[in-house]
């Protein structure tokens, strides 16, 4: 026997996402984690043609139970990763599921802190897959503009969100924000194969902040 806890598994992922969904579901805005096909879509501009063979530097706003971590790791080894994830149980099945992960354990809006912590100035992908609440208001405005502000020039932010929520009133309002902070908002096609069906926003060209 080695000591080590047992590697996290789908049913486990699924069972965390309920339960804490039954708890806050405000905060989880989901009952099962995100599918493979969805993870493509967020992670896809660290593999289009503007690539380089530099390692790049990626943060995970919510990853949650790890379904875009995971995408992440296949897809670019090695890279420089930081996730901020709120929610204490999701963070220990991430943490036993990816050890040695670099996690903080804490809000989106401790990641300005967090970078210069570990001396990032720039970052080449953003991936969130935080709920609408944590957009509301001047707070989702200002976590927006941080998100901008510390984009490299060539770098992206993509979010998700529900099919069926999209043209919401927060929806609709987030859109907007992404508009005012990025020179570029694309919106992908309905991830179909995801439950609910997902859309992407891939945020590039990042306007100055300052």
């Amino acid at each position: 026997m080695t000591g080590r806890p047992p590697m996290p598994t789908a049913a486990g992922e699924t069972r965390v996402f309920v339960r804490e969904f039954v708890r806050a579901p405000l905060r989880t805005a989901s009952v099962v984690p995100s599918s493979s096909a969805l993870a493509r879509r967020m992670i896809a501009p660290l593999l289009g043609p503007a690539r380089t063979s530099r390692l790049p530097v990626v943060v995970e706003l919510g990853p949650g139970t790890g379904s875009f971590t995971a995408a992440l790791r296949e897809a670019v080894p090695g890279m420089r990763y930081l996730g901020l994830e709120l929610n204490g149980a999701m963070a220990d099945h991430l943490a036993g599921r990816f050890p040695g992960i670099d996690l903080l354990r804490g809000p989106a809006s401790s990641l300005a802190r967090a970078l210069g912590q570990r001396g990032l100035p720039a970052v080449d992908l953003v991936v969130s897959g935080l709920p609408w609440q944590a957009f509301a208001g001047r707070a989702g405005t200002e976590l927006i503009g941080t998100i901008a502000g510390h984009l490299a020039p060539t770098g992206a932010y993509t979010q998700f969100t529900y099919s069926w929520s999209r043209w919401a009133p927060p929806g609709r309002r987030q859109h907007r924000e992404l508009r005012r902070f990025f020179g570029r908002v694309d919106v992908s096609p309905t991830v179909w194969r995801n439950v609910p069906p997902a859309v992407v926003y891939t945020a590039t060209l990042p306007r100055p902040t300052g």
